[in-house]
């Protein structure tokens, strides 16, 4: 296994993750509807070459977290797919809003992987990790767990936040991650940080 890097590639307050091991390449959340071009450049500003992204997951099928899926299979990018999530993609073209921008994500060729399973996935990237169902902001949720402690978690509820969602769930999940070895968030907006403490 290869050192893994970390680099952010978001823009309009979103982070999107590139994690890279040697010169395999996880994105991890993929960008805002028809805002293709401005992740382009963001990856161009950060050194990162489109063509060696391989693989690609959203933490969520909202449109600033898989917006530019489609585009970014149509340059060769591979998306990885829970079960939990295959329901929400058609979900997410009623957000766009007629004659906006947006490439509607094409589902036969998807790369379908259950969270129990994705830990060999990931090794053939040289990542050592795990996806996670982490549901409380959405059902469809799925986090990113490495097992040198970071962990993204896209739009989780900081369990200090917690407004509409169902408490339970948003902390169940949070639990998980601490259970499982979560360090540092590295959430789908704001700054890289601790993991938040848990109220129970």
């Amino acid at each position: 296994m290869h050192a893994v890097t970390i680099v952010n590639v978001g823009y309009r307050s979103t982070n999107f993750w590139v994690v890279s091991a040697g010169r395999a390449r996880l994105l991890v959340d993929l960008g805002w509807a028809g805002m293709f071009g401005a992740l382009q450049a963001e990856l161009r500003r950060k050194s990162v070459p489109l063509d060696e992204i391989t693989h690609g997951f959203a933490t969520h099928y909202h449109i600033d977290h898989g917006g530019c899926a489609q585009d970014l299979k149509n340059a060769g990018m591979r998306l990885i797919v829970a079960p939990e999530q295959i329901a929400a993609i058609p979900n997410m073209a009623r957000w766009i809003k007629p004659g906006e921008p947006f490439t509607a994500i094409d589902t036969h060729d998807n790369l379908e992987v259950a969270c129990a399973d994705s830990r060999a996935l990931l090794a053939t990237l040289g990542i050592a990790g795990e996806l996670i169902h982490t549901p409380g902001h959405s059902d469809d949720s799925i986090s990113l767990l490495l097992d040198s402690g970071e962990v993204f978690t896209g739009d989780l509820t900081d369990p200090r936040m917690i407004g509409e969602e169902n408490p339970d769930l948003v902390l169940s999940s949070w639990r998980t991650l601490l259970a499982r070895g979560a360090r540092v968030l590295y959430a789908g907006h704001g700054p890289i940080r601790s993991m938040p403490p848990v109220i129970v």
